[in-house]
């Protein structure tokens, strides 16, 4: 099975390295040539457009920073769908949103091959080691076509319904891990103004009903002061963006989510859209005049666990298929 890769940045280019890493027959592209020539010598090929990468390939996979990058790489005279043909799969792990998936899905489906949206969750570094979560939105009969190359990209694998579904729960759960964000944020920098210990404060939040993943991740790189999780400012209110939209739509007016919307865009303008999105800390660390930060904490998480095949993971008495 032949598969293509477009998009090698944070997330894109640990998913891609382990389907590398495992024998896939790998070919990739983005626009950055260093990234490229990387695989290139690892043993992936590339090529000169994602038309003829679609035509090469029995999957192609995005993993794109927005919903106009995909649409891009997507439409243009150049792009996927022009050399998508029967029984080609598109595999989509941008975090987008569900109603662009399901236009850009309705334009794949038209040439005959299947769409898949199949956003991931876990961290850049479980995405390094293949043990990262993955959410696949599809027809059953793509998402059983596709589970090879999904267990070996990620441990846990969830086929969350039908197409959209998996980007529409992606931003439900990047939008809660943001709020906990926001409110570690606070808990630490009070806590410090309150002359705690901050190694004593992680450990207390750990060992405690207000633990999280977030805390057991980010929170080390907050304190380790190199806030290096990853991710950044602009992507953070591009998601949340996206989560109170989709509320919005349904006539829902949410209360936390907009807050949340107008805390990070107002970072982005302190700090630049690219700055990493820990440092929402800073907002509060100025007003204080104090920096947070504690002894010993690694500068970037790394996976320590195994890397393990991955699994369908079976829901009971889901009520949608």
């Amino acid at each position: 099975m032949k598969i293509g890769f477009i998009g090698l940045g944070n997330a894109g280019g640990k998913l891609a390295g382990s389907l590398l890493r495992n024998g896939f027959d790998l070919t990739v592209r983005d626009l950055d040539d260093f990234l490229v020539n990387d695989f290139i010598d690892r043993g992936a090929s590339s090529t000169g457009s994602p038309k003829e990468m679609a035509q090469l390939c029995d999957i192609v996979i995005t993993c794109l920073p927005s919903p106009q990058a995909c649409s891009e790489v997507m439409e243009s005279k150049d792009g996927i769908i022009a050399g998508l043909s029967e029984g080609k799969i598109w595999l989509e792990m941008s975090t987008t949103d569900e109603a662009e998936i399901r236009r850009i899905g309705a334009l794949v489906e038209m040439t005959g091959a299947l769409p898949i949206d199949c956003p991931v969750s876990g961290g850049c570094h479980r995405a390094d080691t293949g043990n990262i979560s993955i959410f696949a939105g599809c027809k059953r009969e793509a998402f059983e076509k596709a589970l090879p190359i999904l267990t070996t990209m990620g441990r846990r694998v969830l086929h969350t319904g039908d197409l959209g579904t998996a980007s529409t729960l992606k931003v439900m759960t990047n939008y809660l891990a943001t709020v906990n964000l926001v409110s570690i944020s606070e808990a630490l920098t009070t806590m410090k103004l309150l002359g705690m210990d901050m190694n004593v404060t992680y450990e207390a939040i750990k060992a405690s009903s207000g633990t999280s993943f977030v805390h057991e991740t980010e929170s080390q790189v907050i304190l380790n002061g190199s806030r290096d999780i990853s991710f950044t400012m602009d992507l953070v209110s591009k998601d949340v963006g996206i989560f109170n939209e989709l509320a919005k739509r349904k006539g829902l007016d949410l209360e936390i989510a907009p807050l949340i919307v107008d805390i990070f865009k107002d970072g982005e303008n302190r700090y630049g859209p690219r700055e990493l999105s820990p440092n929402i800390i800073k907002r509060l660390e100025e007003k204080v005049g104090q920096e947070v930060l504690g002894v010993g904490f690694p500068p970037e998480m790394i996976d320590d666990e195994p890397e393990e095949q991955g699994y369908e993971v079976i829901i009971q008495n889901r009520q949608d298929d």
